[in-house]
């Protein structure tokens, strides 16, 4: 059926996944303070690729031996509002995961948006980000190379794929096409280098992996086949290379709720959480 748009669009709920959480104002639907826990670092997050690429920067940064980046993982529930309560939204008013609250200083500093927030951790402790020159403009690069490129993966292909209520034939077309581009783009450079910004693993890998390494891993929306994704042999080999880190593999349990729940922390306060209190042992 051929779908004609009114002169004047008027909000309906969509149904699907999301349908009935999402509406088109922001600000907060509730009142709820967000917890505070002893360390620096207050994270307030889910598993989501997003979500991944700072907690496996936090455990690359501890791994490191850069002890002042403890943190707390608060977990964040976008399946039941959350990220709508008062305390979440003033910390980051897009109610969007994750959302950090830097309290190493005197003043609380809000970093929002998973970029932001990689940048600013990087920066603060001079890791996994160049000081200078063309390594850092190539990782910079990169980085936002990521930001702009997933919503087509996520939003785009992701709803379209797995969450719409119906499959609409030139949506999922139009977002596979955009999807298999981008793994092109990065299996091309990776044919070339050894970490996507060259020769150093950074910030860049941390924010792409979550993404393109799951896919090519057949982890993302059960959609391996159908985008082939056997064909991006040198993503593979970086997926791979970059999931064989312990840190990585820390940071992809943090806040995590869904698969096997001995690999599901829901919340992350103490290095020793990841032996006591994955959701296996803790029910």
């Amino acid at each position: 059926m051929t779908y004609t748009p009114p002169k004047v669009w008027n909000w309906e709920p969509q149904g699907g996944k999301w349908g009935a959480l999402n509406r088109p104002v922001a600000g907060a639907t509730h009142d709820a303070e967000l917890p505070v826990g002893r360390h620096p670092y207050q994270l307030y997050s889910l598993a989501t690729p997003n979500g991944q690429k700072v907690t496996i920067l936090f455990e690359e940064l501890l791994a490191a031996g850069h002890k002042g980046a403890e943190y707390d993982a608060w977990l964040i529930d976008i399946g039941k509002g959350d990220q709508f309560g008062s305390g979440f939204v003033a910390v980051n008013p897009n109610s969007k995961i994750p959302a950090l609250m830097d309290r190493s200083g005197p003043t609380p500093v809000r970093v929002f948006e998973s970029g932001a927030i990689l940048l600013h951790l990087a920066e603060t402790f001079g890791a996994f980000l160049p000081a200078s020159g063309p390594a850092r403009a190539e990782t910079l690069s990169w980085l936002f190379w990521q930001m702009g490129s997933a919503p087509f993966v996520g939003g785009g292909f992701g709803h379209f794929y797995a969450y719409a209520p119906e499959k609409i034939e030139y949506a999922i077309n139009r977002y596979a096409m955009e999807t298999k581009r981008q793994l092109d783009v990065l299996d091309r450079r990776l044919a070339e280098t050894e970490y996507v910004a060259g020769d150093s693993y950074t910030i860049a890998d941390m924010a792409i992996w979550p993404w393109y390494g799951a896919m090519v891993e057949g982890w993302s929306y059960d959609a391996a086949e159908f985008l082939s994704v056997e064909e991006y042999a040198h993503v593979k080999r970086w997926a791979d290379q970059i999931w064989a880190r312990p840190a990585v593999k820390r940071g992809r349990m943090v806040n995590r709720t869904s698969g096997d729940p001995s690999e599901q922390l829901r919340e992350r306060h103490d290095a020793s959480d990841f032996e006591l209190r994955t959701q296996d042992k803790i029910g």
